[in-house]
C-alpha cells in the first residue's frame, strides 16, 4: 500500500475478526513467537487485575487500568532495542514488554519511578500524566536522533483526548514539515474521561484525518486486534527508520473501566457498556486464534497465567 493510498483510507484496519478468524494477512510470526508475545498480553492483563487489588487495598493510591486496551503490548514487539517509547499513564503493557520488571512498574505506581528504574536502560518514559506534554518530546527525539545521525525511532503513545491539546498540534506539525522518524499512537478508547471520543473529535470524522492535515499518512486499526496493531506498528516503524517521515496511527479500542480508580463510569455511560466489550476482548480473541491454529488451549491457559501472577 503506498503513502498516497493510505492517506485516502481510513477504514479500521484488521486481521482477527471478534472470533479470532484470519481476516487479513498474517504478519511474519512463526509459532513460537505468537506464544511468546501471547504469554505477554496474558501477564498485561494479569498484572492489570492485581494492581487494581492492590489499590482496593490502599496499597497503591491510585491506578489507571488498561483492560480492554491490552492489545498495545504489540508495539514494543515491533520496536528495536534502540528506538524510544514516550508514553502517558495508561500503557503498563507497553513497559512490561519493553523489559520493565513487574515490581518496578508496581513501584512507579507507588509514586517512586526514578528511584527504582532508568528510563534509559529500557528506552521507555515512565509514567507522565500531564495529558499530551510528552508528544514534543518525542518529535524532538527523533529529530535530534537523525541530526546526529542515530538509527532510532520515536513513538508516542497517547489518547484521544490529547488529541485536543496543542502539544499535539505543534508536534505533529514539526514531525511533517522535518520528516522526523516518529509514529504517533492515538489510542481511542472512546472516552476522554467523563466526555465520550466524538467531543475531542469535533469536526473531524476520525482521529486519524487529523494527521492528512499537517501532510502525514493515517491509518486506523482494530486496536483490540493484536496482530492488527503490531503489523501496522512495524509497517509504520520500518518506514520512519527508512528516513520516509513520521505516521499517524489511530487505534480503536474501549476503555472497560472507570479512567482511573476515582472515577465511577457508571455516571457518564450506560452501565452494561463495559461488561458487554464493545470491540470485544483482545486476549480472548488472540486466545480463541491461536486455540484455531492448534497452538494453544485451555490447559495451559490456565498454566500461563499461574506462571505470570
Amino acid at each position: 500500500m503506498s503513502d498516497t493510498t493510505l492517506q485516502m483510507d481510513l477504514a479500521v484496519q484488521r486481521v482477527l475478526d471478534p472470533e479470532g478468524k484470519l481476516v487479513g494477512a498474517m504478519p511474519d510470526l512463526d509459532d513460537g513467537q505468537l506464544e511468546a508475545l501471547f504469554r505477554r498480553l496474558v501477564q498485561t492483563r494479569t498484572f492489570d487485575e492485581t494492581s487494581l487489588r492492590l489499590q482496593r487495598t490502599g496499597r497503591i493510591p491510585a491506578y489507571y487500568a488498561c483492560a480492554g486496551m491490552e492489545a498495545h503490548v504489540a508495539i514494543p514487539a515491533a520496536l528495536e532495542d534502540r528506538d524510544w517509547v514516550f508514553t502517558a499513564y495508561r500503557e503498563q503493557g507497553v513497559r512490561l514488554g519493553r523489559g520493565v520488571p513487574e515490581v518496578n512498574e508496581l513501584a512507579l505506581w507507588r509514586g517512586m519511578p526514578y528511584a527504582i528504574w532508568d528510563p534509559l536502560e529500557f528506552r521507555i518514559t515512565p509514567l507522565n500524566a500531564t495529558i499530551g506534554t510528552h508528544i514534543p518530546q518525542t518529535t524532538g527525539y527523533g529529530y535530534a536522533a537523525r541530526m546526529l545521525g542515530k538509527d532510532e525511532v520515536a513513538l508516542a503513545m497517547f489518547g484521544d483526548g490529547a488529541t485536543s491539546e496543542g502539544d499535539f498540534h505543534e508536534a505533529v506539525n514539526c514531525a511533517g514539515v522535518f520528516g522526523v522518524p516518529t509514529v504517533f499512537v492515538i489510542q481511542n478508547n472512546q472516552w476522554a474521561i467523563s466526555t465520550f471520543q466524538g467531543i475531542a473529535k469535533g469536526g473531524s470524522g476520525t482521529f486519524a484525518a487529523r494527521g492528512h492535515g499537517f501532510g502525514i499518512p493515517s491509518l486506523r486499526v482494530d486496536g483490540n486486534d493484536y496482530l492488527a496493531v503490531y503489523a501496522v506498528a512495524k509497517w509504520a516503524i520500518e518506514r520512519a527508520r527508512r528516513n520516509l517521515g513520521p505516521t499517524l496511527v489511530e487505534y480503536v479500542t474501549y476503555r472497560a473501566g472507570g479512567h482511573s480508580t476515582s472515577d465511577d463510569p457508571a455516571a457518564y455511560r450506560p452501565k452494561e457498556e463495559g461488561d458487554a466489550w464493545p470491540l470485544g476482548d483482545p486476549v480472548l480473541r488472540l486466545k480463541t486464534h491461536l486455540i484455531q491454529r492448534g497452538t494453544w488451549s485451555e490447559e495451559r491457559h490456565v498454566q500461563a497465567e499461574a506462571e505470570v501472577m
